[in-house]
């Protein structure tokens, strides 16, 4: 039975028109992209799904605080706002702001890994992945088996395995291994949380080998919330205290703002080493600013300390993974699997089983997006091997994901439950037709973050 839907904690006061253009308009749009969505115009999109960061909608103060905005180069009272926001919430000894997510990891990678270093978490995302890359550094993804089982419903399928964990650092040792890190919530395992138990567990595991422990924290609301929901001991316990105590089991962070702190552009780096953020200091300002502004206008810093507070608020976060749950049972009773249980920011459609018949090397979750657009003029995007199978310069080797998956990014306060019954609708469509669906083969594919420009035909 689909759950009782939280209705939204807030009234709309702007909206913006979108129109679905029609089916031999949409057929065009695909075959001028390569079949890639992330080369479309937003203007072709009826409901767009593609990411949940920096898409939201801001709210009536962060709007307030944009007029607010000191664009002052250097000491701005925009930044000061911001670090104060930020020591509260975090606690960190040392912050500074990016222009989002990437370039947080972009500067920590530069800092720290070196070529053949080792970088272990539960699952890094595509732009942590693609940054030790760059640096010619190794990511490795020790993420507990059952975050591989899409019917499993663990309630923290986000956690890192501590025996791998273990292991991993016993055969490459501490000097290969510049810094550990565990993504909150799990965006690539479906956006599943990672438990405050396993948490402590993993930082004692760096601690005791010498290692720093950072934080990729795009959706450490969201878990800090699933903690509440999910850990015994935690029922009783505000968002911001579990956050607080997250956050004293790290040496440092990176967070991209543009998710739970529901601003369309911004990032974050904290840490607690003098040194390393002196470091940090000096790459930054070669790559995007002065470390007051980071890349960013003041009035984004303003947008952002406000967004920091409001993204915690459990009522949002009461309806905001309430609704991604709705959309989820929807599908679920239609027969349409997806990943179990529900996940924080979007829903997670198993397209390896709606498409069984498509081998993961012609791109099952790439299919479906493309179908799904064709039907109902909605972009999502593929979780599975156009995103992910590499090959492993050590074996020689293709490497494909154990999951091919369609993620349905949920914009924050941005669609109605309207929308979402629409999106249910046109999956359904979709699976009434499964077994004529067909898979694609790359006709352009660049060696780092495929996914964004790659060009696909169809088979």
């Amino acid at each position: 039975m689909t759950p009782i839907y939280p209705p939204e904690p807030f009234r709309i006061k702007v909206t913006e028109a979108i129109h679905l253009i029609p089916p031999e308009a949409r057929e065009a749009a695909l075959k001028e992209a390569g079949y890639n969505l992330f080369l479309m115009k937003a203007e072709d999109m009826f409901v767009d799904l593609l990411t949940d960061s920096g898409t939201g909608a801001m709210s009536s103060e962060q709007w307030a605080a944009i007029m607010r905005g000191d664009e002052s180069y250097a000491g701005a009272r925009s930044f000061q706002r911001l670090k104060a926001a930020v020591e509260d919430v975090f606690g960190f000894k040392h912050f500074a702001p990016t222009h989002q997510g990437r370039a947080a990891e972009n500067i920590l990678a530069a800092c720290l890994v070196k070529p053949g270093q080792w970088v272990p978490s539960n699952m890094h995302f595509d732009t942590t992945d693609a940054n030790i890359r760059a640096r010619q550094g190794r990511p490795a993804n020790l993420v507990i088996d059952e975050a591989h089982d899409p019917e499993n419903r663990h309630p923290f399928k986000g956690n890192m395995d501590i025996n791998k964990l273990k292991a991993f650092i016993a055969k490459y040792g501490r000097e290969q291994i510049p810094l550990g890190m565990i993504t909150v919530t799990n965006n690539a395992g479906g956006g599943q949380p990672v438990s405050m138990e396993n948490l402590k567990a993993v930082a004692q595991v760096y601690r005791e080998n010498g290692i720093p422990f950072f934080i990729d924290s795009a959706r450490y609301a969201e878990n800090a919330y699933f903690i509440k929901q999910r850990e015994p001991g935690y029922e009783n316990r505000s968002v911001k205290e579990i956050a607080h105590e997250m956050y004293a089991l790290a040496d440092g962070m990176t967070m991209s703002a543009k998710k739970d702190a529901i601003v369309n552009i911004g990032g974050l780096i904290c840490m607690n080493d003098d040194t390393l953020f002196q470091n940090v200091k000096n790459e930054l300002i070669l790559r995007e600013g002065f470390p007051t502004y980071g890349g960013l206008a003041g009035r984004d810093l303003d947008a952002m300390a406000v967004g920091l507070y409001e993204g915690l608020d459990e009522e949002y976060l009461r309806y905001r993974l309430g609704q991604t749950a709705y959309l989820a049972s929807r599908l679920n009773e239609a027969g349409i699997p997806t990943l179990q249980p529900t996940g924080g920011h979007g829903v997670y459609v198993n397209a390896g089983a709606i498409f069984p018949h498509i081998p993961n090397y012609e791109f099952p979750a790439q299919a479906l997006a493309v179908e799904l657009y064709r039907e109902g003029g909605i972009r999502g995007v593929e979780i599975g091997s156009v995103m992910f199978a590499c090959l492993d310069p050590e074996d020689n080797k293709w490497h494909y994901p154990a999951l091919e998956l369609l993620r349905l990014a949920i914009p924050r306060r941005t669609y109605t439950q309207s929308h979402l019954d629409y999106v249910a609708d046109c999956l359904v469509a979709i699976k009434s037709r499964a077994n004529k669906v067909k898979g694609y083969r790359f006709t352009y594919a660049p060696e780092l973050l495929r996914h964004f420009t790659a060009r696909f035909e169809p088979l």
